[in-house]
């Protein structure tokens, strides 16, 4: 599976089992945001930003890094994985957002999954992640990565697996707010 169905499923879990058990695509290529997201990926690639990755100590970098875990079953691309002057790695990722005084739990557990994979692919300790909000002036903002989040990371990939393998219908989201924007609610019961 990719981090990106993780996020799908930390939206709502049924995403997953329209998407692997009924294989009914979400044409997310179609949403605006998406799309903008994927334009904002692309003009970083063309953009300096030594300046930040200075300021937070980085001895070296490696872009667009594709890297997956057949541990953990689970996949994808880390905008940047930082080694740090301290011995460590965090990944970096951007986002075409601005920075609302919080970081949402989808954001949280992408960088969580991609230093699972980062510790795990380069034996190294992951203890924090950064996320540069590009509609905040490039706002850059780290977050901690403690033991308890690698284990819920571990937790809510089981809990996909479980949908996945087996084909189960999970309960609906809490919050009805998602299902008025969502794509799979003219079939959602």
């Amino acid at each position: 599976m990719r981090i990106s169905d993780v996020l799908e499923y930390l939206f709502c879990s049924r995403f997953i089992y329209y998407m692997y058990c009924l294989d009914i695509s979400q044409h997310e290529e179609k949403r605006f945001k998406v799309i903008k997201g994927r334009e904002v990926h692309e003009t970083r690639k063309l953009t300096n930003r030594d300046y930040v990755r200075k300021k937070l100590n980085c001895i070296r970098k490696e872009r667009d890094v594709f890297i997956a875990s057949k541990q953990h079953h689970i996949k994808g691309i880390v905008d940047e994985v930082l080694f740090l002057e301290d011995g460590t790695a965090a990944p970096l990722e951007y986002k075409f957002a601005e920075y609302k005084d919080k970081i949402f739990k989808t954001y949280k557990f992408q960088l969580v999954l991609q230093a699972l994979l980062i510790r795990e692919n380069y034996n190294i300790e992951v203890n924090r992640a950064y996320i540069c909000f590009t509609r905040s002036n490039s706002l850059v903002k780290e977050m901690k990565i403690t033991t308890s989040d690698f284990k819920k990371a571990e937790k809510i990939i089981g809990e996909i697996l479980d949908i996945v393998q087996k084909g189960l219908y999970p309960k609906t989201t809490k919050s009805s707010r998602k299902c008025v924007d969502c794509c799979y609610r003219n079939i959602c019961v």
